[in-house]
């Protein structure tokens, strides 16, 4: 599979260095020529479709500001819910509705995504 859209979203509490980490990532795309997407708010914001353009020209100075520009939320999708497969399965088809190949989650508890 080719990647040509990538989304990113930051997850868990705001700290230091996450724009850094968003703006690293925009660097390696660009100079893979892979288009990237900023998902809002965490996990919500993949929940909900809240979505902005990454463009590189626009954020060159991204790295030098503190905290993350696309916000974070502590969201846990599966958070409540009866079967975790079907919600990932759920999960997935955001994929699609979203137009991006794969998924960057930056930050958040891992713990709480496992199975």
């Amino acid at each position: 599979m080719v990647i040509k859209k990538v989304g990113i979203l930051t997850g868990g509490g705001d700290c230091p260095g996450l724009n850094s980490v968003i703006y690293g990532i925009m660097l390696k795309a660009y100079d893979a020529g892979v288009e990237c997407v900023g998902i809002l708010k965490g996990w919500k914001g993949f929940v909900e479709n809240l979505t902005i353009p990454l463009n590189i020209a626009e954020h060159d100075d991204l790295h030098t500001v503190g905290g993350t520009i696309l916000y974070t939320s502590r969201t846990n999708p599966f958070k409540g819910v009866d079967s975790k497969e079907e919600k990932a399965k759920e999960l997935a088809k955001k994929f699609d509705t979203l137009n991006i190949d794969a998924l960057i989650a930056i930050g958040g508890d891992l713990k709480r995504f496992t199975f």
